[in-house]
């Protein structure tokens, strides 16, 4: 797999045009333009920098990470530094939008470098894009058009702050989106949450439980084609609780069943449920349910 190192490198391979800075750029399509269209296919890539890409209208598939992504008018994207990237000549890349690439190395020694690890969409698949609505549209092309302003203007010592600047306030606005296509999407959170908990459901009766322990977060969303970060950032938003959270109450309601067979010992119970420490187990036990494994046994044992 190739890897890019320099935002000059990656643009150069994707044969668009150089970036007027070193570790940034911006191509920002007018009303009348398309953006550059890149080469027609490429085998896995991966590089060091950030994308901030708005989709209008744009045809075919794209592999990013895992997921095959079906482009739709008004997708935001982003990527992160080291994501792996791979399309074929089905991808129509002549559209209308804007596409931000800039340096991991661009955020040195700036706040934003350090909230810019904050925002989880960008550990988001691409199928768990950011639809805009109309309004949101001219406001992120409103912030972008700054941008775009400071790029081409002469530089001087307060060009990178002022990019930066846009920078933050885009992606600001972006979490403040994404907050509300998870509310928009109720029905889609509550499907999640219905998978999440049959993924659960298939792993125990599996038998894997016994075999490879509690199953990684990780796993359970690779199954249900998510990323891991988008599935637990919309349960959370819909639910109030985090997938660690609602891996944690499937346990310890499947600890229920078990501690009420008698022949069974709390260790054993705790080794069941694949928790390598009996110890873990009866903390977590009582976190969530305010007595122990022993108090919960006595309180309900069957007569």
């Amino acid at each position: 797999m190739e890897h890019f190192k320099t935002l000059s490198a990656y643009l150069e391979y994707l044969e668009l045009p150089g970036p007027e800075h070193p570790m940034f750029s911006v191509f920002n399509a007018t009303d009348d333009d398309f953006l550059p269209c890149p080469k027609q296919s490429s085998p896995p890539i991966t590089n060091d920098c950030y994308s901030i890409s708005l989709k209008k209208f744009v045809k075919g598939n794209l592999n990013y990470g895992r997921t095959k992504y079906d482009f739709t008018n008004g997708a935001l994207i982003f990527i992160a530094p080291r994501q792996v990237l791979q399309w074929d000549e089905s991808v129509v890349f002549e559209q209308k939008g804007f596409s931000i690439n800039f340096h991991e190395d661009f955020l040195k020694g700036t706040e934003l470098a350090h909230q810019i690890k904050k925002f989880g969409f960008f550990s988001y698949t691409a199928n768990e894009a950011l639809h805009l609505s109309p309004k949101e549209e001219k406001q992120v092309e409103s912030i972008v058009s700054n941008i775009e302003i400071e790029y081409h203007n002469n530089q001087d010592e307060f060009s990178k702050d002022i990019i930066i600047s846009q920078l933050s306030t885009l992606l600001k606005y972006a979490n403040r989106f994404y907050e509300r296509q998870f509310l928009n999407r109720k029905e889609l959170s509550n499907d999640l949450l219905g998978q999440f908990n049959q993924q659960l459901e298939t792993y125990f009766e599996s038998g894997e439980l016994h075999k490879n322990g509690i199953p990684s977060l990780e796993k359970i969303a690779n199954e249900m084609s998510v990323s891991q970060r988008y599935l637990s950032d919309t349960l959370k938003n819909e639910t109030g609780k985090s997938t660690t959270e609602h891996l944690q109450l499937y346990l310890i309601d499947e600890a229920k069943n078990i501690l009420l067979k008698p022949n069974k010992s709390i260790s054993e119970v705790a080794y069941d449920l694949g928790f390598e420490y009996p110890q873990y187990f009866s903390r977590l036990f009582k976190k969530k349910e305010g007595i122990s494994p022993t108090e919960y046994r006595e309180l309900y044992k069957l007569n």
